[in-house]
């Protein structure tokens, strides 16, 4: 299920790029149009889209390194929970702020992405994460916790195009729908952390 939710990704992006400003118009987060026009379809093609070919590829790089181990420990039906669960809950909070903004918009895998590697780490909070080609990786918990800071603090700055509230609130969706599905997990987290 997870290398064929990245081939759809790679390719609805693909065919984005394309295929024009009609098209990513019809299919991304659009709040003002999900509120006033009840489009709810868009929290999800908003998924599968992306701004350009970076934004694509720093996504699909994120999501394939923690996608198929995650997978391998909860099973399709639970990963497809989680990634999908984290894309859609993840835009909400941008809905609610931007509902009477026609002018916003956003695309891209973010929340699902972050959702998957939220649940990963719940799993596995001392495997090593590594950035940008540090040699150092820094324990998955603490990645964690800098992740919501950054997200937080990005998101109240608001100086760029990037929709932080949808990482910040794709990650406590998908360690929440992780949680839900597997409440054991939460203790195992604990407990190998300390």
């Amino acid at each position: 299920m997870a290398v064929l939710l990245l081939i759809v990704i790679v390719l609805a992006s693909w065919w984005g790029f394309g295929s024009g400003r009609a098209y990513m118009n019809q299919l991304t987060c659009h709040p003002y149009s999900v509120v006033h026009q009840r489009k709810w379809y868009m929290l999800i093609t908003s998924g599968f889209l992306h701004a350009d070919l970076n934004h694509l590829i720093f996504n699909a790089i994120s999501y394939f390194f923690f996608a198929l181990p995650l997978e391998r420990i909860i099973g399709s039906e639970a990963f497809l929970a989680v990634f999908l669960g984290s894309m859609v809950l993840s835009d909400i909070p941008s809905i609610m702020k931007y509902h009477n903004d026609p002018g916003y918009r956003s695309v891209g895998a973010s929340g699902g992405v972050s959702g998957v590697i939220f649940s990963y780490i719940l799993f596995d909070p001392n495997s090593k994460i590594y950035l940008f080609l540090i040699p150092i990786g820094i324990p998955a918990f603490l990645f964690a916790i800098l992740y919501l800071a950054y997200s937080f603090y990005a998101d109240r700055l608001g100086q760029d195009y990037i929709n932080h509230s949808a990482h910040l609130w794709g990650g406590v969706a998908g360690a929440a729908i992780t949680i839900m599905l597997y409440p054991n997990v939460l203790p195992l987290f604990f407990q190998q952390i300390f």
